[in-house]
Parts: C-alpha cells; sequence; structure tokens
C-alpha cells in the first residue's frame, strides 16, 4: 500500500469520526501559583467542536485521493 492510499484512507476515518462525534474533550493543567513547597494547579475541561463542513472535506478529500488517476 503506497502512502497516498494510506494517507486518503486516514482522511475518510478521520472525516466519518468527525461527523460522527462532532466534539472532543481534553483536559489542561495549569499551575497557577507556587509557594515555596506548596503549588497550586487547575485543571480546566476543554472541548474542541469539530464542525458538519470539515468532517465532509476530509471524506471528499480522501476520496479524491482514492479516485485520482496514477502517474506511473
Amino acid at each position: 500500500m503506497n502512502t497516498v492510499k494510506i494517507a486518503a484512507i486516514s482522511l475518510i476515518v478521520a472525516g466519518i469520526l468527525g461527523l460522527a462525534y462532532g466534539n472532543f474533550s481534553y483536559t489542561k493543567e495549569t499551575q497557577q501559583a507556587r509557594i515555596g513547597p506548596l503549588e497550586l494547579t487547575v485543571k480546566e475541561q476543554q472541548t474542541v467542536n469539530i464542525p458538519v463542513w470539515a468532517g465532509v472535506a476530509a471524506i471528499l478529500a480522501g476520496a479524491l485521493l482514492l479516485l485520482a488517476p496514477k502517474n506511473s
């Protein structure tokens, strides 16, 4: 399998996952204060929304890469 096919399949899978889930969350830890040996940290949950157009664009780009003629 060549790299173009791998990239195309990866784009299609990423687009499908983006459409299926719509967003993802992650936890960001920040250091607020440090006084001697004491340290105050805050864990903040961030959510990233994935636009529908981005998922559709990834699927279309992957399909175009798969269907593109080979120049060999």
